[in-house]
This record gives structure tokens, sequence and C-alpha cells, in this order.
């Protein structure tokens, strides 16, 4: 479970990506809750932003919700950044069953908290954009870890051809099945994308 031969080095292209990666997601979590709380107050801009934070790991097929806590766990406790998800989803639906029944209103306030409350609310069909989700999420985590632990550009060379082409294919099946879902979700809702 523990992996402490590996270490972090901001001499690696993979690791420097990673941080960048994080300190970008980072400032966006920060700008977003400093505005929230501005427009509101700092406990509702706080609960918007977690329900927020929250989508983005229940409903995206990509890491980047948990990844603002799974990366500095890995770093510091060299625990695998895919165990962190198995529990940062549940905190995320722990979070949302709580402010569900406890104070929904706060799900009518910004659009992506008034989509979530929508996932949420009808399990079919919209419940499938999370099972869709929770695999798309671990497949980039699992992809993140393996980043994380290639220490040269030699290494990562080899890490890609071994299995690529059944990477490739459950990559590009997510990510058919993740835009028919959305594409369903947002037609449902009446939304439209942006031309």
């Amino acid at each position: 479970m523990l992996n402490s031969h590996i270490t972090f080095h901001t001499k690696h292209d993979t690791h420097k990506e990673t941080l960048l990666k994080f300190v970008a997601l980072l400032c966006v979590l920060i700008a977003y809750f400093s505005y929230m709380s501005w427009k509101y107050d700092a406990s509702t801009g706080f609960g918007v932003s977690v329900l927020t934070w929250s989508f983005f790991v229940l409903c995206t097929p990509i890491a980047d919700g948990g990844f603002i806590l799974a990366f500095p766990i890995r770093l510091l406790f060299k625990i695998k950044m895919a165990y962190t998800q198995i529990v940062l989803w549940f905190v995320a639906i722990g979070i949302n069953v709580y402010m569900y029944f406890k104070t929904p209103e706060i799900y009518d306030l910004t659009f992506v908290t008034q989509l979530l409350k929508h996932i949420l609310s009808e399990p079919y069909p919209y419940w499938s954009i999370l099972l869709i989700s929770a695999l798309g999420t671990f497949l980039s985590i699992y992809f993140g870890d393996e980043m994380m632990d290639v220490a040269s550009h030699k290494d990562r060379a080899k890490a890609q051809r071994h299995g690529f082409k059944y990477k490739t294919f459950m990559v590009l099946g997510l990510g058919i099945l993740t835009v028919t879902a959305y594409y369903f979700l947002l037609s449902s809702l009446h939304i439209a994308l942006p031309q």
C-alpha cells in the first residue's frame, strides 16, 4: 500500500507537470471560494465550494476534484492516489447526502450545483453519469499514479508501450460513453453547448 521508495523530484518532467496541475487547481479552488464568499457569505461560500468540488469528484470522468487532496497525500504519506480517491468518493457522497437533506436550497445558487442536484435527484438515467465518471476517474488516477512512479523519459516510454493498445481502447470507450451521457443530460435539461 505504501510506496516509500518513490519520491517526488521537481527535476522530472512528469513530476513537474503534476505539480503545476495541482497548483493551478488549488488556485482555481481558492479563487472560487473567495468569489462565493464575497457574493454570499463565508459559510455559504464554503458550502457552495464544497458542493462544487463534490460535483467534480462525482460527475466528471477525470480526477481533478479528488486530485486536490490525493496529490498532497501522495507526496506526504506516499499513499497511492487511487486509494485516496476511493476515500474521497465516499466523502463527496457523504457531503451530498448531508447537504441534500439538511440544506437543499444551497444547490440552487449556482449552475453546477443545480446540475449536481438534478443528477442526484433522478437516479434513472442520471446516476449512469456517476458510474461513468467513477470509471474514468479511477482510470485517470491509475495513470496519474503511474506518472508519479516514472522517474525518467526512458521509463515513461517503456511504461507507455506496455499495454498501450488496451489502455487506448479503454480511454476511447470511456470518452465516447462520457460524451454520450453528458450530451443526453444536457439535452434533457434543455441546455445547449455554445457553438
